[in-house]
């Protein structure tokens, strides 16, 4: 009897084993976050960031960012330039209220990564890389990253004119479990 009872037994081991399920480390929003653009002309931030966050340096296949940002939380410094980014001329906001971001893969390159996914913004899907790095804070975590989007690709304005087509975008976003 015990000589089936010991391979009865490893073969279960091996069989829940192999369904067990690695979470990934899930990471809130803290405050402090930014998101700046820079150009030639505007320059601002948004100032509203939500969304789910799953990162793990040693489980990148579990990774994943589902983030939103308030198109309305636009802040360029200038209240009519503010009123104009959030009109239909340009962000739409009331038609278009979300800027969103989901990963679809997240590597690993060199001492940094990479997010690629999918850039919704004005009713428009674009595929995106986001190259970021991470460092773990007391607490916590930081990322960091900087990428350029063309308005143009976005059908945000009209192309040319004083209005700045490529936008570098730098993002600081601190988080903790």
């Amino acid at each position: 009897m015990k000589t089936i009872i010991y391979p009865v037994t490893i073969a279960l081991v091996i069989c829940i084993s192999a369904f067990t399920v690695v979470n990934a480390i899930s990471w809130k929003i803290a405050d402090g976050y930014f998101i700046k653009f820079t150009s030639n002309d505007p320059s601002g931030a948004f100032t509203s960031l939500k969304g789910d966050v799953v990162f793990d340096e040693n489980d990148l296949a579990a990774s994943k960012f589902d983030v939103k940002v308030a198109a309305e939380s636009i802040n360029t410094g200038n209240g009519m330039k503010n009123s104009k980014a959030k009109s239909a001329q340009y962000f739409d906001v009331q038609t278009y209220p979300e800027i969103k971001f989901t990963s679809t893969k997240i590597s690993k390159k060199g001492d940094k990564y990479e997010a690629k996914g999918n850039l919704v913004m004005h009713g428009v899907t674009k595929e995106t890389t986001i190259p970021f790095s991470f460092s773990k804070t007391t607490g916590g975590g930081m990322f960091t990253g900087s990428f350029d989007v063309n308005r143009n690709d976005f059908k945000i304005g009209e192309p040319g004119g004083h209005t700045s087509d490529v936008l570098k975008i730098d993002l600081s976003v601190p988080v903790t479990q």
